[in-house]
């Protein structure tokens, strides 16, 4: 049985957002806020070593004690995103010797700090969501908790941000203790926690994003970050009170996992897509969602699939998913709940065509000067474009100066390239990337030493993130989404 002793939420400077204490040792902790704030201490300066004199959940020797010959070194290190594209253009390695050997990496979700306590965390939005206990519980259960209580927080508040979660406090609480009793949990239901909240929510002004630039008749991004009860705004007066609307916002998401060549050929790709909605409909109606007909699920099958199917390795789909007429219409029944959820999940590797292809090249004008170029090709069609589009180039720690120069095609706007010296890396970033066009990056490097093949392994990965609105690589499409039965009071248009 789970039983927390804390709860807490941190924003990304370290601030203590939300706390509440459910059990407390008399030896530990002379504040109540004390333990968030060695706990962000300790993942901000990651260091590997959860605990001295014991190991941590990452099977790392603890400090102070030699493995093996007493020489260590760290392997190929590859960048991921948030959105989309991993890239590589070469590996990073570093290598150390005896006491000094330098861990980096992020802290991992579970571990255990001095005051013998474990604490469990999760990262959303940049806000970290986390909790100790002192008894021997599941993790994965208790991430899952974590993970649940910051979707009710985002349903309630329309959008999880620190201004939001400060503006709605007295909400949260009362959230809190309805979801946690004494450290227990109870109810995580978004549509059963409605009874039982008598606060509203304060509408906090979203950040108005690329949906504005897709289709006229396409609601705006921002349009979904709206609670799922009825609001007040900053000056408190109610808003959505009587014309609030019956909707169901769908948006197919999809994460790209590659790894190209220097000579921008892929070696490994996968796809982890989902199908997410965010319910606003009174009543639960039961809905039908209809998939591509050809749709094939598992890679055993492919042989058999006809051609131009989409061929998934495996899915899963949500509790309330009723699969009677999946297996030969490739239809969907379900009464979706209130608030944001998951249809299903998919998973896809194998050869698909990537958007966007990196070609990296690097020469040596002089002994301690180099130039480095990194052409980006768009391969998605002239009607759609990256949105938000980011590269980041690491570059050696012996590196003296940077200067960046751009070469941008027609239609590329809000381009700008520059060099962090205290990071050692590069961020290349555009606004919008139009399709079936190339941007190219050269970099001229001037380095403290000669550059050598040890030098020049420590240049990158090349890391990329990026948004293509109303498109999806995998070709999986929803034909239509409808109301099963007529109901009384729903007449259903598209945006």
């Amino acid at each position: 049985m789970i039983v927390l002793n804390n709860f807490f939420i941190i924003s990304p400077r370290g601030d203590t957002v939300i706390a509440k204490s459910y059990r407390t040792s008399d030896d530990v902790g002379a504040h109540e806020r004390s333990h968030t704030e060695a706990f962000f201490r300790k993942i901000k300066f990651w260091d590997g070593i959860a605990t001295p004199g014991i190991a941590d959940s990452t099977g790392l020797t603890p400090a102070g004690v030699t493995s093996g010959g007493g020489d260590a070194a760290s392997g190929a290190d590859g960048g991921s995103g948030s959105a989309a594209l991993d890239g590589a253009a070469g590996s990073n390695g570093s290598s150390g010797g005896g006491e000094s050997t330098e861990r980096k990496g992020d802290a991992p979700p579970v571990f255990i700090m001095p005051d013998g306590l474990s604490y469990i965390h999760v990262k959303r939005n940049g806000l970290i969501f986390g909790c100790s206990t002192n008894r021997n519980v599941s993790p994965c259960t208790v991430v899952e908790l974590l993970s649940k209580i910051a979707k009710v927080f985002k349903d309630y508040c329309g959008t999880l941000s620190e201004e939001a979660i400060r503006k709605n406090f007295i909400l949260l609480y009362e959230l809190l203790d309805e979801m946690l009793d004494y450290g227990y949990p109870q109810v995580t239901s978004t549509e059963n926690l409605k009874s039982f909240v008598y606060n509203e929510p304060i509408v906090v002004t979203p950040v108005v994003n690329t949906g504005q630039m897709v289709n006229p008749k396409t609601a705006s991004a921002s349009a979904v970050h709206k609670p799922v009860i009825n609001s007040v705004n900053a000056s408190g007066k109610k808003t959505n009170s009587t014309n609030q609307k019956n909707e169901i916002f769908v948006d197919i998401l999809e994460r790209l996992n590659v790894l190209f060549s220097n000579n921008g050929y892929v070696l490994n790709s996968t796809i982890d897509g989902c199908i997410q909605m965010k319910s606003y409909l009174a009543g639960n109606p039961e809905l039908r969602l209809a998939l591509n007909e050809d749709l094939v699920v598992g890679r055993e099958k492919s042989s058999a699939a006809p051609y131009g199917a989409v061929v998934l390795d495996d899915i899963n789909f949500h509790e309330s998913v009723n699969l009677n007429e999946f297996e030969y219409a490739k239809t969907l029944q379900f009464r979706p709940p209130d608030g944001e959820f998951v249809v299903l999940n998919y998973r896809l590797t194998g050869d698909f065509k990537t958007p966007f292809r990196i070609f990296p090249a690097i020469e040596e004008t002089a002994p301690k000067t180099m130039e480095i170029s990194v052409l980006v090709r768009a391969e998605m069609p002239e009607n759609h474009f990256g949105a938000n589009v980011s590269l980041e180039l690491p570059l050696p720690k012996c590196t003296a100066a940077a200067s960046c120069s751009l070469v941008t095609s027609p239609g590329t706007t809000g381009a700008h390239a520059e060099y962090s010296a205290q990071d050692r890396k590069v961020l290349w970033t555009m606004k919008k990337l139009p399709g079936n066009t190339e941007q190219t990056m050269r970099i001229k490097v001037t380095l403290n030493q000669p550059c050598t093949s040890s030098i020049r392994r420590e240049i990158g990965p090349i890391g990329m993130n990026f948004e293509i609105p109303m498109y999806n690589v995998s070709n999986l499409q929803i034909k239509y989404l409808r109301i099963a039965e007529n109901m009384p009071g729903y007449t259903p248009y598209r945006w």
